[in-house]
């Protein structure tokens, strides 16, 4: 997988997911839209990201891992309140992150071996 792509599918299941857990709760912290807020810079970091910007992908790999630790408060949250549809959402955010993370270190990895 390109790692523009999965920049992409990353920014829509957390802008979905996030989205989702906000309008679902009926007591909804603004802190619920962060995972939205990353969605929507992810996805306007993607035409960069696409074009090789090794700035903005350097900058988005940040991100998603700072993205997946801020999670794990959520998480935690929603393993107490044995919350099993918000377990769900932010498993799945959490699982998006990590593989996209996955992909991004691939693709340094892939260019770094990759004679100039």
């Amino acid at each position: 997988m390109k790692p523009y792509l999965a920049n992409l599918i990353n920014a829509v299941v957390l802008i979905g997911m996030g989205l989702w857990g906000y309008l679902a709760s009926s007591d909804s912290s603004p802190t619920a839209l962060i995972p939205v807020a990353f969605g929507f810079v992810f996805a306007a970091a993607t035409p960069l990201f696409r074009r090789g910007n090794k700035v903005v992908a350097h900058i988005v790999v940040v991100f998603t891992f700072l993205l997946i630790i801020a999670l794990y408060v959520p998480m935690k949250g929603a393993v107490e309140r044995d919350d099993s549809l918000a377990m769900f959402r932010v498993g799945f955010m959490m699982l998006c992150c990590l593989l996209a993370l996955i992909v991004y270190i691939k693709s340094f990895v892939d260019a770094r071996r990759k004679p100039a």
